[in-house]
């Protein structure tokens, strides 16, 4: 293994792990909501695009068949420079729905392949004492990206906006610089990464193999206890926020006379993708240093108040309608850090459920529960909004709070789970 310095790479490459999927997930809504689409279909086109993560297990056994991790990792990146390229190329053009749709969805499963190869690396480019050292610096960096795509971006594109009097013209601008700052780190992570000596010459299972293997685990993962309960719990336990996800950026963007708060793509930038992504930060590390003290079951219905009371903030800000920027910021804040503690739970419950033998695979099934659970509310949140308009449907949030409450209270959890785990 020809040794690099992690910090040379560790960062870059959860950077560059994070700016697809925040892109995918977040700015195609803003970019969709400013070029007149309906949050209908603005919510049922982007939702759809969870799928690569959903069915992401099924296809990580062909990441280690074919190729090395570092290959993977290095194609994706251009990939995704490409697509984010594609973007900006058909945004201008008469066909830029289905052209933008189509490199999304390119970006999409590119960005869940780089996924998979990414976490591989980090395992065979470090010793267990940097994995151990560098998981904090990589989620660090991985929130970076989020704040640096749902606020610098978003930010630029509204910006550019104003200056060109162009919505489609400012928006195409901006995709070509990520495209070009997606293009410099496939050249930088071309050189940079190691080339450890396990991924190239690390024994390769048969297809025949591999699919067995795929059944084998499979199997065992719905004979375990609790099978549909713990299936229940990774759908529902986010419901309210499966709803609430998409339709709450909308309603920050959407004009005052449709019932939203009317916020410039700046104001935006701000406050979702800077306040609210440092109050979801701090609501994580919060809720994991709580787990390690007293453990999961200890801290598992305060986390369940966390997730669920906060989005009552909707509720206020679609009937108060306050043009605040800081009292907009501070309810977002509020609602986020409630999710980030409250997201704590869920993570450790896909954990002690994947405990045991094929844990990791187990593990890696539960994370497609987790992606279904934001897709399938996702798919009808839109029209459900504009069913009923917004201030309903957030009560209708707050109603399917419920539902986390109902499968919470049907788990069955170690008292000690967490404590020893998170030392």
């Amino acid at each position: 293994m020809n040794k690099k310095n992690p910090w040379t790479w560790v960062p870059s490459l959860y950077f560059a792990e994070g700016i697809p999927y925040v892109t995918v997930m977040t700015i195609s809504l803003i970019m969709y909501k400013r070029m007149g689409m309906s949050n209908t279909d603005i919510t049922l086109y982007t939702s759809w695009l969870y799928l690569p993560w959903v069915i992401k297990p099924f296809w990580s056994p062909f990441v280690d068949i074919v190729k090395s991790k570092r290959w993977w990792i290095i194609s994706m990146q251009l990939l995704i420079g490409a697509a984010l390229g594609g973007v900006a190329f058909t945004i201008p053009t008469a066909f830029w729905l289905q052209g933008t749709l189509c490199f999304f969805w390119l970006m999409a499963f590119s960005s869940a392949t780089h996924d998979i190869a990414a976490d591989g690396f980090y395992m065979l480019g470090l010793n267990h004492h940097q994995q151990a050292w560098f998981v904090g610096i990589r989620s660090t960096f991985y929130r970076i990206a989020t704040i640096f795509g749902q606020g610098m971006l978003v930010a630029l594109a509204g910006n550019m906006a104003v200056l060109t009097r162009n919505v489609r013209y400012s928006w195409s601008l901006m995709f070509y610089f990520a495209a070009g700052l997606f293009i410099a780190l496939w050249l930088y992570h071309s050189w940079v990464l190691p080339k450890p000596h396990e991924d190239d010459n690390h024994e390769k299972t048969g297809a025949k193999e591999m699919i067995r293997e795929l059944g084998t685990t499979i199997r065992t993962f719905f004979d375990k206890q609790q099978v549909v309960v713990g299936i229940c719990f990774m759908l529902f336990y986010r419901m309210p926020e499966g709803l609430l996800a998409k339709v709450s950026a909308l309603f920050l963007v959407d004009a005052r006379h449709n019932g939203g708060l009317g916020l410039s793509d700046s104001e935006y930038g701000l406050a979702q993708g800077t306040v609210g992504i440092i109050g979801l930060t701090l609501g994580g590390i919060l809720g994991g240093i709580a787990a390690s003290r007293h453990g999961l079951k200890h801290w598992l219905w305060p986390m369940v108040l966390a997730i669920t009371l906060p989005d009552i903030v909707y509720v206020y800000l679609s009937y108060a309608m306050p043009s605040n920027l800081f009292c907009v910021s501070s309810c977002i804040f509020i609602e986020q850090f409630g999710y980030g503690f409250g997201f704590t739970a869920y993570m450790l419950y896909l954990i002690y459920y994947s405990q045991g033998k094929h844990k990791t695979s187990h593990y890696a099934i539960c994370t497609a529960f987790m992606a279904l659970s934001m897709m399938l509310p996702g798919l009808v949140a839109g029209a459900l909004q504009e069913a009923v308009g917004y201030r309903m449907f957030f009560i209708i949030v707050i109603a399917a709070c419920s539902m986390t409450f109902i499968v919470t209270s049907l788990l069955k959890i170690d008292p000690g789970f967490g404590k020893k785990m998170t030392e």
